[in-house]
């Protein structure tokens, strides 16, 4: 069962520091999780897998300190301790293809030291029965389609009900259906736990994450809810009939008029601001800030 709320806010990163070959991935990252569901979101390269690989004691630190669910994972006992504790959904994970959907997770269960057989696989069960595949359980995972794939490997990240669910692109794939099943889970888990969530749907994060961290150059941009990133981008969005030549960005809707992000016209239209407008207008400056 997740533990308390206690320990589940005791995940932190301090001036966390990595390089592949010359190339800064992780720029002095420093944040604390807490309880609930957070979103991770950034472009391409900004350095969020990097980071939740450290995280997920995967990749270790040229710099920094981290601490998760309050151990050390440079401590081979507490590394340990930690990979009981923690649910990992890497954005491309690996699988024998000759196991079935129930082989794949048990074996994931027995990595993580679950060696009660007849427990395990009730586990084992409960765990794909919350993804909505106990019928597929016993398919081949080369014959399951990419969501079902997905949804196989989300299921064996929730072995244990871990502490802290690190996931990683975990909605690539699922039809509309299966990501409402997906966020009607993650709400749940939320409740009592950590769940760090690492996505580009901002519409997934408005709809569950408390928090947003958004990353940029291997940098923490901004650290806040999602309605005070929304303010970032009050008074910055329009309507227009013709496309704003002086927007930053800016699309034709099926109104067959514009919604424009950047410094509008005297007059113009405003228009409530999403997060995706926030979103847009961070990644456009340099610095993080809504100029």
């Amino acid at each position: 069962m997740a533990t308390t709320a206690s320990l589940s806010t005791s995940t932190s990163a301090t001036g966390l520091t990595v390089r592949f070959r010359g190339t800064l991935a992780l720029d002095g990252v420093s944040l604390t999780l807490s309880t609930g569901v957070i979103g991770l979101l950034g472009p391409n390269g900004a350095g969020k897998t990097t980071l939740l690989r450290v995280l997920a004691t995967a990749l270790v630190p040229d710099r920094g300190d981290v601490r998760i669910v309050g151990r050390n994972p440079l401590v081979p006992a507490e590394r340990q301790e930690i990979r009981r504790r923690l649910g990992y959904l890497p954005q491309t994970p690996g699988f024998h293809r000759h196991f079935t959907a129930f082989e794949f997770v048990d074996y994931i269960a027995i990595l993580k030291e679950h060696t009660e057989r007849v427990g395990r696989h009730d586990e084992v069960r409960r765990v794909l029965a919350a993804v909505g595949l106990s019928d597929e359980r016993g398919k081949k995972m080369k014959s399951l389609s990419g969501g079902m794939r997905q949804r196989v490997t989300l299921a064996a990240a929730l072995i244990g009900e871990p502490e802290l669910l690190i996931l990683d692109e975990p909605t690539v794939g699922l039809d509309p259906e299966q990501r409402l099943r997906f966020r009607d889970l993650i709400s749940e888990l939320g409740a009592d736990r950590t769940v760090l969530l690492s996505t580009h749907q901002t519409e997934d994060v408005t709809a569950l994450c408390h928090r947003v961290v958004v990353m940029g150059g291997g940098r923490v941009r901004r650290d806040d809810t999602p309605e005070a990133l929304c303010d970032i981008a009050r008074g910055r969005v329009w309507i227009s009939r013709e496309r704003a030549p002086g927007a930053i960005a800016g699309w034709r809707t099926r109104t067959n008029t514009y919604r424009n992000i950047g410094t509008p016209p005297p007059e113009a239209e405003l228009a409530e601001p999403t997060l995706e407008d926030a979103y847009l207008l961070l990644n456009s400056t340099s610095d993080g800030a809504a100029e």
